[in-house]
């Protein structure tokens, strides 16, 4: 048995620390447009001319064509486009929103203004929605993904050990992520600052990415026992923190990690932020919808779980009891 063990142990530790390094460093290492929603608007000679050098890095780009200026900067507080280029006479004009992100920002300035540089024409950049100055490269931002998962991760996970069942863990998980909304949105938009936008709907998007996590570790818990929530904790560290897309942008991932880690709470969650801090709520439903999916769903299994073992217990025989002694004559 103990050698069993040992060799379990010298196995596992590497499969471990290959999967997390597979996890994390593979997008990271392969972060690059991909089909990135990007405007351009202007007379058609002038727009085919920067879409033909757009064009040059395939699959980069997925272009929308607009009338204006006007209706541009319009897709682009509405969250269709990234950015958009304005093609002109004096040459082009570069709409960004470092608030979407300020990778993304940033990459569109360099391939822009590097394709503008070579044909000897000048680029002026207008920020459309800028990031804020507390945090203009969006690396608070993208730090409170992870925080948020291993709230909800050990929110699931203590109230799944705690023995709690049914109702009980449902209201427990509830309660716990309503406070760490509470307290993430004072320490993220009172005090930092990195985070704008309605206080109450900030709180509340942590509230609900954290009960996202945690009703859904939590529920395979209910489910699964332990080993429920050894699968949802590996999940939500192993797919869905680097999976995010907070730091870049969902469609600077490889794929299918862009498209995966927007189906799983800390993608959903990080998206969900950034419309309601930034955008006035601008392209909230999808990952709106996702999250309430997940907490809907993980309180579901935690309602049922606990009804199962419920009717485990009452269906269980009474243990077989001792004959009492006779009484003494």
């Amino acid at each position: 048995m103990d050698s069993r063990r040992m060799i379990a142990v010298i196995v596992l530790v590497p499969v471990l620390v290959g999967l997390a390094l597979w996890a994390f460093a593979w997008p990271a290492a392969r972060t690059a447009p991909r089909d990135l929603p990007l405007g351009v608007a202007g007379p058609p000679a002038a727009v085919a001319q920067v879409e033909q050098r757009l064009a040059q890095r395939e699959g980069a780009f997925e272009l929308h064509r607009y009338a204006d200026e006007d209706a541009a900067r319009g897709a682009i507080e509405d969250r269709t486009v990234y950015g958009a280029v304005i093609a002109g006479d004096r040459g082009p004009k570069l709409l960004t929103a470092s608030a979407a992100s300020p990778a993304v920002a940033q990459l569109l300035q360099q391939a822009v203004a590097g394709q503008a540089s070579a044909a000897g024409s000048p680029v002026q950049v207008v920020d459309v929605v800028p990031a804020p100055g507390t945090d203009p490269r969006g690396a608070a931002l993208g730090a409170s993904v992870l925080p948020l998962a291993l709230a909800g991760i050990a929110t699931g996970a203590v109230a799944t050990l705690l023995g709690l069942r049914g109702a009980r863990a449902a209201a427990a998980l509830v309660g716990a992520a309503a406070l760490t909304g509470l307290v993430a949105a004072a320490i993220a938009h009172s005090w930092l600052g990195v985070v704008t936008g309605d206080w109450w709907a900030v709180a509340g998007v942590f509230g609900l990415s954290t009960l996202a996590v945690g009703a859904g570790i939590a529920g395979l818990g209910a489910l699964l026992g332990r080993a429920g929530l050894g699968l949802g904790g590996a999940v939500m560290m192993l797919l869905g923190n680097p999976f995010s897309g907070a730091s870049s942008a969902p469609e600077m991932l490889p794929q299918p990690a862009g498209a995966i880690g927007q189906w799983l709470p800390p993608g959903a969650g990080a998206s969900l932020l950034r419309s309601v801090s930034f955008f006035d709520g601008a392209a909230a439903t999808g990952p709106a919808l996702t999250l309430t999916w997940w907490a809907a769903l993980g309180l579901c299994a935690v309602l049922l779980g606990g009804a199962l073992r419920q009717r485990t217990q009452g269906d269980s025989p009474a243990p077989d009891r001792a004959p009492a002694p006779a009484a003494a004559a």
